[in-house]
């Protein structure tokens, strides 16, 4: 009985750890993260969004988050890609801890908050809603899913340059309420813009990065140290606003049981957060109301300390912070009396335009009844000395008009001094392709941090795996097939420009994964855009041995001309360009004297009056050896080149090319150039423009034999002469020839055409 017991109280065990083991497994938590940086606006390209985006990208791959993100996308791309966002959250279950970063132009339109797309066009107010992406859409699609945190951060409080206009749009981002779960955060103040700073970085991205590689800070002080760091980097011109509806315990990382201390103690933190302003002194009372940001803490400011010299800035953050609480609480309210209320309050207001705009789409009129009652608002009116900050569309904190002191230095009890190496960030190398966002130089993490073990590790992520080592990240050496880790080649750090010619496996795996739509169109827009160069998997050496060489070279099929092949020298044919053989041009090669080649200005002079040049050679011999069309033409029919009156044969020299000769086998004629007082045709375009690189040089001639065949101007495909290879300096990219297309062999002959046989 006992042994019974006992074997029975081993299965439960068994059962209790596999049932916990199987548990934590479930509870494993994958971190997604969508981020987005829009620079190059049309009407002014911005500093920093783009680079923004790829520093705070960088850091969510270090903290496990499994990233997707593109710079420069237009409204059909950012909608396209959010979309295929939001199902990959919808497939990560309900554990998904959710990042989506915006950075670029924002704008607000009665009560609504907007990102800008690279192509939205705004002339006026109205078309706001419809040339940008509103972000409620995208936070309450976000809030419908079953997620455990959605964390949405809009760096894109910045000045506008919209069209003036005489009903101008209120600035900054306006007062937003998130969804349960969820924590939205602004780069600066509802109602305020920041400066646009000069690069590489701007200031609230990179404090927020410093922030979120601290380890074992919550998301609360993750944000709170963010805009004290802001703050102080500005020198008091930006205050980030963020808030949060998150109750689930979240770090970005951890801290390691061995770290050294913090500075200051969560005990102390706390203790700090609870005490009195007034209990401060008047350096310190600053910091402390704005590390809690609320209405309450700047009010309790100027109450202890009304002379200060911050007291001044004070009055200007809470202006902003009263008008933008009004006109929230208005807007939800969504009634001729609330936006009537809102006009007795701030007649000239920042949104009053979108309350007089309102109150047309009521049709109601513009001034209030007489027995109209003033809405009854959670803050009490402002007192004078605040309308001059809000009797404007935007509040700037660093308007010279207001001359505010410079804040006060923070004390460490507030917030640690900024770590050594995340001071001075370098600016990214530029980006590797279209849509790309930039790679960021690594800051490797202390030893200390470390991403939570209970998460889903990003997919090949090189930066969370090496988030220690900035060698392995930024040095990786890739091979000369561009395999990582193997030895030789070029490193990863110098495979992120724009001239490298090959990019390693490492150097594609440090990048963030561009958004499945991004790909596809970066692919089909790759070829268009001056400057950006296909990632290649080969050295371009062998590359233009084996993929442009002359063809019915290495194997190659040859081209068809009616159904059959168009045989040159030793087997080659003409190369195609856009389906058809390529063109004859001024490059066309003849064979010269000793076995060389007449290019340029010399091709087809007799021997000793052009000038050689030698081609290059495939697989170690000349791709010219042999003898040239004009040579088996000669021995096939004497009369090759005979003009139509039949005259006896003559060299066929440059002069006759320029006349409008073509080369025609199989007993067709090419023109000498004096047709017997017939002028002849002068070389051009293929769609009727001057000659070129690709040119049309098209002559009936008189067919000596039945079954020759005519390639004339209504036969095609049309034949054209093989064009000198060579790269061109100012053409780097390699255009592959498309296939030749197979026979059709059940295609009905064709008859009456010049050179076929007459119709019966």
């Amino acid at each position: 009985m006992r042994m019974l017991r006992k074997l029975l109280g081993f299965f439960v065990l068994i059962i209790l750890v596999a049932g916990s083991a199987t548990g934590a497994l479930a509870q494993q938590q994958k971190r997604l993260a969508f981020v987005i940086g829009n620079a190059a606006y049309p009407s002014g390209a911005l500093a920093t969004p783009a680079n923004d985006a790829g520093l705070i990208a960088q850091t969510l791959q270090a903290a496990g988050f499994d990233v997707v993100g593109a710079r420069d996308v237009d409204q059909e791309s950012l909608r396209g890609a959010y979309r295929d966002f939001l199902a990959k959250v919808s497939d990560a279950g309900p554990d998904a801890v959710v990042f989506v970063y915006l950075a670029g132009h924002g704008a607000q339109f009665e009560g609504e908050n907007y990102f800008l797309p690279v192509d939205a066009k705004i002339a006026n107010p109205a078309d706001v809603p419809i040339q940008a992406v509103r972000i409620s859409d995208l936070t309450r699609s976000l809030a419908a899913l079953p997620t455990k945190i959605n964390i949405v951060v809009l760096d894109a409080a910045r000045p506008n340059d919209f069209p003036q206009s005489d009903q101008p749009l209120a600035g900054g981002l306006a007062l937003a309420d998130p969804d349960p779960n969820m924590l939205i955060a602004f780069n600066a103040a509802p109602g305020t813009a920041a400066p646009e700073g000069e690069g590489p970085y701007g200031a609230y991205a990179q404090a927020l990065a410093e922030m979120m590689r601290d380890g074992g800070l919550s998301l609360e002080d993750v944000f709170d140290r963010t805009r004290l760091r802001v703050n102080e980097v500005t020198q008091g011109a930006q205050v980030p606003w963020d808030a949060s509806k998150i109750d689930a315990p979240f770090v970005f990382f951890d801290r390691a049981p061995d770290a050294p201390a913090p500075k200051v103690s969560e005990a102390q933190s706390q203790a700090d957060r609870t005490r009195e302003i007034r209990d401060f002194d008047a350096r310190d009372a600053y910091v402390a109301a704005l590390d809690r940001d609320t209405m309450r803490g700047y009010e309790d400011f100027i109450i202890a300390y009304p002379h200060d010299p911050m007291a001044k800035r004070v009055r200007a953050i809470i202006a902003a912070r009263r008008e933008a609480i009004t006109w929230r609480e208005t807007w939800l309210r969504d009634r001729p009396e609330a936006y009537w209320s809102y006009l007795r309050r701030y007649p000239h207001g920042p949104h009053a335009w979108d309350a007089r705009r309102r109150l047309r789409h009521f049709e109601a009129t513009l001034e209030p009844p007489e027995d109209f009652t003033v809405y009854a608002y959670d803050v009490p009116p402002p007192p004078e000395e605040e309308i001059v900050y809000v009797d404007r569309p935007v509040l700037y904190f660093d308007d010279p008009d207001y001359d505010f002191d410079p804040p006060p230095p923070i004390a460490v009890v507030f917030l640690p001094p900024r770590p050594r190496d995340f001071i001075v960030l370098a600016p990214p190398p530029p980006p590797v392709g279209i849509y790309v966002l930039p790679s960021p130089a690594f800051v490797p993490f202390p030893a200390w941090i470390n991403p939570p073990h209970d998460i889903v590790p990003p997919p090949d992520s090189i930066i969370f795996n090496n988030i220690h080592n900035t060698t392995i990240i930024n040095n990786t050496t890739i091979n000369e097939n561009n395999q990582a880790g193997h030895g030789g080649g070029l490193t990863t750090g110098q495979k992120l420009t724009a001239g490298a010619v090959g990019l390693g496996a490492a150097a594609l795996a440090t990048k963030v994964a561009l958004p499945p739509l991004l790909q596809k169109r970066a692919t089909l827009e790759q070829g268009k855009q001056p400057g950006l160069v296909t990632p290649q998997v080969t050295p371009l050496s062998k590359t233009l041995a084996t993929e442009h060489a002359l063809p019915g070279v290495n194997g190659k099929t040859l081209p068809l001309v009616n159904g059959k092949t168009l045989p040159l020298a030793n087997g080659r044919t003409l190369p195609l360009v856009n389906g058809k053989p390529a063109a004859a041009d001024r490059h066309l090669k003849t064979l010269g004297k000793q076995g060389e080649v007449v290019t340029g200005q010399g091709a087809g002079e007799q021997a000793g009056k052009g000038k050689f040049h030698k081609l290059p050679t495939v697989n170690g011999a000349p791709v010219t050896n042999g003898p040239t069309v004009q040579d088996k033409l000669r021995k096939n029919n004497p009369a090759v080149l005979s003009d139509q009156n039949g005259g006896k044969p003559k060299k066929f020299t440059r002069k006759d090319l320029a006349a409008g000769a073509t080369l025609a086998p199989n007993g067709q004629g090419a023109g000498s150039g004096n047709d017997k007082g017939k002028k002849l045709r002068k070389l051009t375009g293929t769609d009727g423009g001057p000659a070129g690189a690709e040119v049309n040089v098209q002559r009936n001639f008189k067919v000596d034999k039945p079954n020759a065949q005519v390639l004339s101007r209504q036969v095609k495909p049309e034949f054209h002469a093989q064009p000198k290879f060579q790269v061109q300096q100012q053409e780097r990219r390699i255009q592959q020839q498309p296939k030749p297309q197979p026979p059709r062999g059940n295609k009905k002959p064709t008859c009456g055409h010049p050179g076929e046989p007459p119709c019966k």
